[in-house]
């Protein structure tokens, strides 16, 4: 089986255009065709007929196969079923919002992390995805905008909380977000790209040192442990408190934040001290928090808290003075929102 042409970074296809000896145009004309124009047809006339022969006849160029498109009625909310070649499947959503759109990612078919809120973790982890195949999440993503909803072909956000741990996949995505970074290419800004994390530290400790500069979120949904290990298994092991020293660690660019995750459920992680012990453990950090009113999946056995307790519970952080958004829900009607996804069936 031929490797994937979208698996290679910049720096990768520099080292196999100089090791055959191709001019060294090729390396930015191909970022150029397959991702700053996002064609999906061979670079024909643009570069020399031994370097296009050779790329076709070593490099597969495919990319995911849309499997089922589920649209929500209620906000234009897009989700995707993707067939991979070897017949996996894993879903990605588009999220417009003011005629753009965010696009989620998923890093794995399934998770390994089996936390409790996530429809994820029934599936249980069937096996990483390559940087190519999170690469053409993306871009079959856009064509199919192209074709679907010309003119509004514009994926600014791209946040990688599909299914799956990506601190699980790091080498991957990492790849997948130089990929996405290049000036030759894609040119996504870095403030542009989130990686959310259940709290992953073997990955955290390489952030620093390996990871471009792109922003992190953190599931934290609890700060108080016999709560969180009911919710995120991985507490156990990792504890919260070692978590947050990494990320104390992480150095952020000017204007940069750690958003950290918190899905409100009722009656469980929703009432005055759990807010009061959130505040108190996120005060003075780089800090973002965005609220998420639990999203209801099949044999769910949480629920999800009325408006007027998710305001009281951001009243309370209000007092901390940190930052804090109640996330909007979007596409929960085809099971597309946070916490949804599962690709079984």
């Amino acid at each position: 089986m031929k490797p994937s042409f979208y698996d290679l970074t910049y720096t990768d296809l520099e080292t196999i255009v100089e090791r055959h000896g191709f001019n060294n145009s090729v390396t930015p004309t191909l970022f150029n065709w397959f991702y700053k124009k996002k064609r999906n047809s061979p670079c024909h006339n643009l570069i020399s007929k031994p370097a296009l022969a050779f790329f076709e006849r070593y490099y597969d160029f495919s990319l995911p196969e849309i499997d089922t498109v589920y649209e929500s009625e209620k906000d234009r909310t897009v989700k995707f079923l993707f067939k991979l070649n070897d017949g996996q499947k894993v879903e990605t959503v588009l999220i417009p919002f003011n005629n753009k759109y965010s696009i989620c990612l998923s890093s794995q078919v399934g998770c390994a992390m089996n936390c409790a809120f996530c429809f994820t973790g029934e599936q249980g982890l069937k096996r990483n995805l390559t940087t190519g195949e999170m690469i053409g999440q993306f871009l079959k993503a856009w064509q199919w905008l192209a074709e679907n909803r010309p003119g509004e072909e514009r994926i600014l956000n791209i946040v990688f909380m599909g299914q799956g741990e990506p601190l699980h996949n790091f080498d991957a995505v990492k790849k997948a977000c130089e990929i996405f970074l290049s000036q030759f290419g894609f040119s996504v800004g870095v403030q542009k790209i989130t990686i959310s994390t259940a709290g992953y530290l073997p990955g955290l400790k390489r952030w620093n040192r390996e990871m471009p500069g792109v922003n992190l979120a953190l599931s934290l949904h609890s700060p108080f442990s016999e709560k969180r290990d009911e919710l995120i298994p991985i507490n156990r092991k990792y504890p919260l408190d070692e978590v947050l020293a990494y990320i104390d660690r992480i150095a952020l660019n000017k204007k940069q934040f750690v958003t950290y995750e918190y899905i409100l459920i009722k009656d469980f992680n929703d009432g005055p001290l759990d807010a009061e012990k959130l505040g108190t453990l996120l005060a003075g950090k780089s800090a973002y928090i965005s609220l998420i009113p639990f999203n209801p999946f099949p044999g769910s056995r949480y629920r999800r808290p009325d408006m007027q307790t998710v305001e009281r519970f951001k009243a309370v952080l209000d007092t901390f003075r940190i930052p804090t958004l109640i996330r909007g829900v979007k596409g929960d009607d085809v099971l597309a929102a946070c916490g949804q996804l599962n690709s079984n069936g």
